[in-house]
């Protein structure tokens, strides 16, 4: 397959670990020149050390420009899509494509979930999503030459998830905003879609898949295992490319075909 975002400037929010870094690598092995968004907490800041090492590995040693700057900055922040689109126009002259990939979830039982917990999930989830989006669609208007926001959702936002009410909740809400979107902007050539990811590994699930369960939820996978980060990345690399050109307001479930198997 030829490098399908050649040439263009994607922010990836939330890529020091998990899903967002497998995004993050996806796309520069696409050749596609990187905003790389983290929270900047010591764990994501010691996370990035080995991803700046990993893109450099897969970077165009032929490039005499920059191909990634970074962001440090809390999505809940009022000023972190000025930033990020800051850091794309003042390193590349340009912002194409933002995948909104931080997220936060924990596990709780509805009847323990406090007002706290729910607020958290909803301005990292929903809320913060929804202001950088607004700042980037600002900038896409000016440069009028469209482009691609993709939202991670999540299975849970579509089916019953015993412990992720406060979660789904929000992914949800995502869903929505992503259909509305897409109507609204079409005319300005901008594309919104969601990949819903199943049960994915990754260190924020790592200790509810712990145990049996973990054996449990492989069972429900007709493909025959779970998920990992990498299985993301790929569907979310093709709506960010121009071989989705035509596909705006599209939610896919990327879960190994959990979600039809009914028995």
């Amino acid at each position: 397959m030829p490098n399908i975002l050649s040439g263009k400037i994607i922010a990836v929010t939330g890529c020091s670990s998990g899903i967002g870094r497998a995004i993050a690598l996806e796309c520069a092995q696409q050749e596609a020149k990187l905003i790389l968004h983290y929270l900047g907490d010591p764990r994501s800041s010691k996370d990035m050390e080995s991803l700046r090492d990993e893109l450099a590995n897969i970077s165009n040693q032929d490039a005499k420009s920059p191909q990634t700057v970074e962001v440090a900055v809390n999505v809940t922040q009022p000023d972190a899509g000025d930033q990020i689109v800051k850091a794309a126009i003042s390193t590349f002259g340009a912002i194409n494509g933002i995948v909104h990939n931080a997220g936060t979830c924990q596990f709780e039982d509805f009847l323990d979930v406090t007002q706290p917990q729910l607020a958290n999930h909803m301005d990292v989830n929903f809320n913060g999503p929804f202001a950088i989006t607004q700042t980037v669609i600002q900038q896409m208007i000016k440069q009028k030459s469209g482009g691609s926001i993709v939202y991670i959702a999540s299975i849970s936002a579509s089916m019953g998830s015993e412990r992720l009410t406060h979660y789904a909740s929000t992914k949800a809400a995502i869903l929505g905003l992503n259909a509305s979107l897409a109507v609204a902007f079409g005319k300005q050539g901008i594309r919104f879609n969601c990949v819903s990811p199943g049960t994915i590994e990754t260190s924020m699930n790592k200790q509810d898949l712990a145990g049996p369960k973990r054996l449990a939820m492989r069972g429900r996978v007709p493909l025959g295992r779970l998920g990992v980060p990498e299985d993301i990345a790929k569907p979310v690399v093709f709506f960010l490319s121009d071989m989705a050109q035509y596909v705006s307001g599209q939610n896919l479930i990327v879960d190994g075909g959990s979600s039809v198997f009914y028995q």
